[in-house]
């Protein structure tokens, strides 16, 4: 039996929570060329429904979030297009509005616990500075809350566990402590930056499973960003696959995975180890994502790309949007027959 939660995820009906349209973040140091980070991304998630962001470091994956969530610096960077939440575009909010946004309806959980928990201050605290901040709820009943939270997170014996501070915590509890800190007021969209990098695989599974039971169990919309496609794949409803601060692929997972038409996403799956191939060698993508040409005259990918043709060097790809499909090639991968 399917819960309501589930129902919404698979019904492409529902109305999306947020849209992303036309995003743009561009860095510019005095004395250097601008620098364009994010370049025109578009993306919608609707409640129930989990999203990817997928590419290499340095595609442009975090800086989208970070704006989505209004944490870019104030200086040095010009941020333009939409970001749409239920009629409201939050790049136009006040600094004020913002933060009571953040925690509240939508929340984030960090790549690097270590370095987001603040480390002089209890685990449990800084649990209930998020229910006092946004709900207004008193410290002395926030306390066994917090203590739930943690339970819910699997954190054992979260009545001792409150009291410790990060540093006593391993890496697979420190993560989960931030998404208790990140569930605290239940915000409607959930926004996980490389979650699982520096744990395990033992704690990965389990880091995963929780965002999976969240998102079917209470029908919040995540927006998974990861260069690990193994998590997308166990995790993921829609594929975004981002190169050079633009998305070259967009699809559902299953045929993503099955049928990549983008040079770059064949790439990226060749990359992986696979249980049913013993023995063969892996297809690496050469070079790195510095290696790459402007976009206003070219496919950013052609110097790393397996199949170039003479028009990827002076013509930009646009994004042709076929059904489910979205596509930013001019000599996609031929589909297997």
């Amino acid at each position: 039996m399917t819960s309501p939660a589930n129902d919404r995820r698979k019904g492409s009906d529902t109305a999306p929570l947020l849209t992303v349209d036309n995003l743009t973040v561009t860095f510019q140091r005095r004395g250097q060329e601008p620098f364009r980070a994010v370049d025109g991304v578009s993306f919608s998630v609707r409640p129930g429904q989990t999203v990817g962001l997928v590419g290499e470091s340095g595609c442009g994956k975090s800086v989208t979030s970070l704006a989505i969530m209004g944490l870019l610096p104030k200086r040095g960077n010009q941020v333009t297009g939409t970001v749409d939440y239920e009629g409201t575009n939050l790049l136009t909010l006040s600094d004020d509005d913002m933060r009571d946004r953040r925690g509240k309806d939508i929340a984030m959980v960090f790549q690097d616990p270590l370095s987001s928990l603040n480390p002089v201050i209890p685990v449990g605290l800084q649990v209930t500075e998020v229910l006092e901040r946004h709900r207004g709820i008193k410290r002395k009943d926030a306390m066994p809350m917090a203590a739930d939270l943690l339970k819910r997170v699997g954190i054992p014996d979260p009545n001792r566990r409150i009291k410790d501070y990060p540093h006593q915590m391993s890496g697979g509890m420190r993560q989960r402590a931030l998404i208790a800190i990140a569930l605290a007021c239940a915000p409607r969209l959930l926004i996980a930056d490389e979650p699982t990098t520096a744990l395990d695989v033992t704690i990965q599974a389990q880091i995963l499973a929780l965002l999976k039971e969240l998102v079917e169990d209470t029908g919040t919309a995540l927006i998974m960003i990861t260069h690990d496609l193994g998590v997308v794949a166990g995790l993921c409803d829609e594929v975004n696959v981002l190169y050079g601060g633009r998305i070259v692929e967009r699809g559902d997972r299953h045929p993503i995975f099955r049928e990549p038409r983008h040079p770059y996403t064949n790439g990226l799956l060749g990359s992986i180890p696979r249980l049913d191939t013993v023995g063969e060698r892996l297809t690496p993508i050469p070079g790195s994502v510095a290696d790459n040409l402007p976009w206003d005259h070219a496919c950013a990918f052609a110097p790393r790309c397996s199949q170039p043709v003479e028009v990827c060097t002076t013509n930009t790809p646009t994004l042709e949007e076929s059904g489910r499909r979205a596509l930013r090639c001019f000599n996609p991968v031929e589909v297997a027959r």
